[in-house]
């Protein structure tokens, strides 16, 4: 695997939740930036050997805005 896909969305308790596609990884954070560093924390774990470790992490940030016409 070269690549892992997250879908990022905001969590409704404040903050992020980012959940991998086809892979049993979730984790969450207050921000953007603590998140990513947060993803990649988690991908190390669920790959502990680098040969088969993504090289790639993508991020697919969802945001549902609302407003009146």
């Amino acid at each position: 695997m070269n690549e892992i896909l997250f879908l990022v969305e905001r969590d409704l308790e404040g903050g992020y939740i980012a959940q991998a596609m086809g892979e049993a990884i979730f984790t969450q954070a207050d921000d953007l930036i603590i998140l990513k560093q947060e993803i990649k924390d988690a991908v190390h774990c669920h790959f502990p050997d680098p040969d088969q470790r993504p090289k790639i992490i993508r991020l697919h940030i969802v945001q549902e805005e609302v407003f009146a016409s």
